[in-house]
């Protein structure tokens, strides 16, 4: 800073004007925009609400099921109004999927929220919901794939952390269990690794990590699918990507469509503003038939290598049968060597 800018800094300290326009302009760092907002802690036995935000649900038995894997986990379970509702492919119209979710946010018995399952869907919601009353009352929001729309919506909108994670139709195997009730229950400290190699192999290679460039990174979490995640590009729905840790995953497409997905992070600017990087799994990824195709580690070399920011792959995020519960929005770091992702702070006020 010359001379002239800080002595202009002086006098608009000086003066009190300091406001966040003419602080970005002189070069003071930025915040999010909205301060961070910590979901209540879900009380033991007490009442998660059950909502449909995406696709609907084809077989009543799945519902069945999603309230018995809460009773099972040991809560109350509160069927949001619509979530038997049908419109097309979706659980409803988009008014109704969003009064649910906008009621059960207000609802003073319902302690945390599970979506249905994801699909396509939930970002025609996002225009409908009431983010004043959801910031006066936050909540755990647990759900992945197409629930990255929330995911950022309400982390952009509101401030609120909210959980990525396996939805409540998904297998609810025991990582799953354990994941909740030491992010829920004991509100650990998580230190996100991949499970160990089996017993009988040399070296884990289900649960293997890459490293794209060595180091270790701190920020907030943000992220989710990659396909919601670009889709709103352009939109007011996404958070400031600045001094982020970014985190991806998506399942289902070749890799061209995820060198086309990278390429939209790259032209709007979020992969330059990030300061890690980790991608979970790309299930059923391949290439179609054709002349040839990039490969993920390619993609990732084009993308990610000339960041010179701390950056891995193969971490246990996504569409796979045992994935992590990470809080969106939350402060971590990140070692691109380990392979870890671990909590700098408590996701519960």
């Amino acid at each position: 800073m010359n001379k002239r800018s800080f002595l202009k800094t002086c006098s608009i300290l000086g003066a009190g004007l300091l406001t966040s326009q003419s602080a970005h302009a002189i070069g003071i760092p930025k915040a999010m925009g909205k301060d961070i907002i910590k979901p209540k802690a879900l009380p033991k036995g007490g009442t998660i609400g059950l909502v449909s935000p995406s696709a609907a649900t084809a077989h009543h038995k799945d519902i069945l099921i999603a309230q018995k894997v809460i009773e099972a986990l040991g809560y109350r379970v509160k069927l949001a109004p619509h979530v038997m509702e049908r419109r097309g492919h979706l659980a409803g119209t988009d008014q109704q999927r969003a009064d649910d979710i906008n009621s059960l946010f207000t609802d003073k018995q319902v302690d945390a929220i599970f979506c249905l399952r994801g699909g396509s869907g939930a970002a025609r919601v996002l225009p409908l919901l009431d983010y004043p009353s959801i910031k006066e009352n936050p909540k755990s929001l647990l759900g992945y794939s197409d629930i990255t729309a929330l995911h950022n919506a309400l982390l952009s909108q509101t401030g609120m952390i909210s959980f990525h994670g396996p939805n409540a139709t998904s297998d609810w195997n025991a990582f799953h269990v354990e994941q909740f009730q030491r992010v829920f229950e004991q509100q650990q400290s998580m230190r996100y690794e991949n499970l160990d190699k089996k017993d009988d192999e040399l070296v884990n290679t289900r649960y293997f990590t890459q490293t794209i460039t060595s180091g270790t990174a701190s920020g907030r979490l943000v992220g989710g699918n990659l396909t919601v995640l670009t889709a709103l590009a352009g939109s007011k729905y996404l958070p400031d990507f600045s001094d982020k840790i970014l985190f991806l995953e998506d399942i289902d497409e070749a890799p061209y469509r995820i060198d086309r997905m990278m390429s939209t992070l790259k032209l709007m600017g979020a992969l330059d503003k990030i300061t890690g990087f980790v991608f979970g799994d790309c299930n059923d990824c391949k290439p179609g038939a054709g002349y040839g195709s990039l490969s993920l580690d390619e993609i990732f070399a084009d993308y990610i290598k000339p960041l010179g920011i701390p950056a891995y792959r193969g971490a246990m995020i996504g569409h796979i049968k045992r994935q992590f519960i990470l809080p969106v929005g939350a402060q971590v770091t990140l070692n691109a060597d380990a392979g870890t992702i671990s909590l700098d702070e408590s996701v519960f006020s």
